[in-house]
């Protein structure tokens, strides 16, 4: 069995590091990011793959800057023969890249080469894409522009989240990531370079690529608010304030109204124009309250009629 330093923050790589436990792997290190403040008290929050290495009694390294030297002399000493980095949220020089025999192990969220960068998750749903999957890569210096070595695909229905398509990706992924330690072991891999011509960047998230834009189609519209949910949400301002959309449904139906207004609000949703066709949206945060559905929302509430977002 290999001995592992697994690298990882978010909650997309503790069952990859749960998994790598069950199976005996010897996990020397986990290396995670520093404590935050978070929440109205600035209280220090552990990242989900500390809370999950603490649960398990592994030890835990938490550089501000991995890639300093001291740092990386830490990680030698530990010898691995294989680094595992899933969602780590730093990037790795040369010096840590080529410690383990076996180099850095990527598990990335997409089927590579598209979508490489921060979030594939959200954006493969954004651009309307109807399948996906994750892709663990032998890293190197660029980002996620490493040799492919295994991809597992994951259909993406019309109304799946981004929520629902990331817990179905992170066990998919700690299942090809062991997979692919067995048959690198055993070389039974044969890395594949990616095409460089058929990326596509994932870029986070700010204010303005969430804000919906009513002059696209009912269908781009939908994709953006289920590709946002349930974070970081896509949202529209009404009287300059910020109204959050968490779920939506669409038709194709054109009445001549101009997009963005609000042909009506009932139980089953608040139908707005689209510039071809008409967006449901079904449940909300409106400013200064809970998330809610639309029906819920209007027994106490009334919603503007005709009004233009």
């Amino acid at each position: 069995m290999m001995n592992v330093i697994f690298m990882g923050t978010p909650e997309f790589a503790v069952p990859t590091l749960k998994k790598l436990y069950e199976d005996g792997y010897e996990i020397k290190l986990v290396v995670t990011q520093p404590d935050k403040p978070s929440g109205r008290g600035k209280k220090l929050k552990k990242s989900e793959v500390k809370e999950a290495a603490e649960e398990l009694n592994l030890p835990v390294f938490q550089p501000d800057i991995v890639k300093k030297q001291e740092n990386i002399d830490i990680l030698k000493s530990y010898a691995p023969d294989v680094i595992v980095v899933v969602a780590y949220g730093q990037l790795l020089s040369k010096d840590i890249l080529t410690i383990p025999k076996y180099g850095c192990i990527n598990v990335h969220a997409s089927l590579l080469p598209e979508l490489r960068g921060a979030a594939p998750l959200n954006w493969a749903i954004i651009n309307g894409d109807t399948k996906t999957g994750v892709t663990t890569m032998q890293m190197d210096v660029g980002l996620d522009t490493g040799d492919m070595l295994l991809k597992s695909e994951v259909e993406i229905d019309e109304n799946m989240t981004v929520g629902e398509l990331h817990d179905i990706l992170m066990h998919k992924g700690a299942d090809l990531l062991i997979e692919t330690l067995n048959k690198l072991e055993k070389n039974e891999i044969v890395p594949q370079r990616q095409d460089d011509l058929l990326s596509n960047y994932a870029p986070m998230f700010n204010n303005e690529n969430r804000k919906i834009d009513w002059g696209l189609t009912a269908k781009n519209i939908h994709d953006l608010i289920r590709g946002l949910s349930p974070w970081p949400t896509a949202y529209f301002t009404m009287d300059d304030k910020i109204v959050k959309v968490f779920k939506s449904s669409y038709t194709n139906d054109n009445p001549d109204y101009e997009p963005g207004c609000v042909i009506k609000a009932s139980d089953e949703g608040i139908f707005v124009k689209a510039k071809d066709g008409i967006v449901i949206l079904k449940e909300i945060q409106m400013p200064g309250k809970n998330k809610m559905t639309v029906e819920a929302y209007l027994r106490g509430n009334k919603f503007p009629e005709k009004i233009v977002f």
